[in-house]
């Protein structure tokens, strides 16, 4: 599994649009945080917080997750070495969970430079420190339960279709759609009473919640829940090839 997880990560690593995907993450990020007048833009802020690439980050992660698991699956059905990678003395589990992680891997690589967005408005504020910290620790921790919940759900997609742009705009309409399809839903009037529990239902609501500070277990167990469902569903698409 390991060795499967390392492939891939070097796979993606030593092509050249895992850079592009990487950069372009972050030239969003800085051109919004630093530079383009608007409601994200740090030195607009008024005070001293990142704010902006968490309320930015999630929309930027509909594209970059997608384009980072589309050739997961798709590409080795396409290429058919799928077959091959089956027959390698590993589990349909063990082999969805290196994809998995790999993906989540550069997830995690994606955000890194961004910590310097943080290190710069510690050192940089008009006292040194005066930074909320704790929720931006916590909004990074919400940031990172997204992205693993978009990782599943890109995994999946690519397990379904042999085309990578199929799999990509797939993701970004089943992502998008947990993200705030649930928002729109729970603000029509026809639901009445049970619009907070509609709208609980979608990732936008928990990823709020842990971005305020404070880390509930039900935010935790509802991500938990979303990346276990749609890795699962993974497994059973590619079982179902074997029928």
């Amino acid at each position: 599994m390991f060795t499967l997880l390392k492939k891939e990560i070097s796979s993606f690593l030593n092509s050249l649009i895992g850079y592009i995907v990487i950069i372009v993450f972050l030239l969003i990020n800085g051109l919004f945080l630093w530079v383009f007048p608007s409601a994200f833009n740090i030195l607009d802020y008024g005070y001293a917080g990142i704010d902006g690439l968490f309320m930015l980050g999630p929309f930027v992660f509909l594209f970059l997750i997608p384009a980072i698991t589309m050739r997961s699956f798709a590409d080795e059905q396409k290429s058919g070495t799928i077959e091959l990678l089956f027959t390698k003395p590993l589990t349909d589990l063990k082999i969805i969970l290196a994809k998995y992680f790999a993906g989540f891997f550069l997830v995690i690589f994606s955000l890194l430079p961004t910590l310097i967005y943080y290190i710069t408005v510690y050192k940089l504020g008009l006292q040194p420190g005066n930074i909320d910290s704790g929720g931006t620790w916590g909004s990074y921790t919400g940031l990172l339960m997204l992205g693993a919940a978009f990782t599943a759900i890109g995994l999946f997609c690519s397990s379904i279709t042999d085309n990578q742009i199929v799999s990509f705009i797939l993701s970004i309409v089943i992502c998008g759609f947990l993200y705030i399809g649930f928002d729109f839903i729970s603000s029509l009037e026809f639901f009445g009473s049970s619009a907070t529990l509609i709208k609980s239902l979608g990732l936008s609501a928990h990823y709020s919640s842990i971005s305020r500070g404070v880390i509930d277990t039900r935010d935790i167990i509802y991500f938990l829940s979303v990346i276990v469902f749609f890795i699962l569903l993974t497994r059973f698409i590619l079982q179902r090839r074997k029928w």
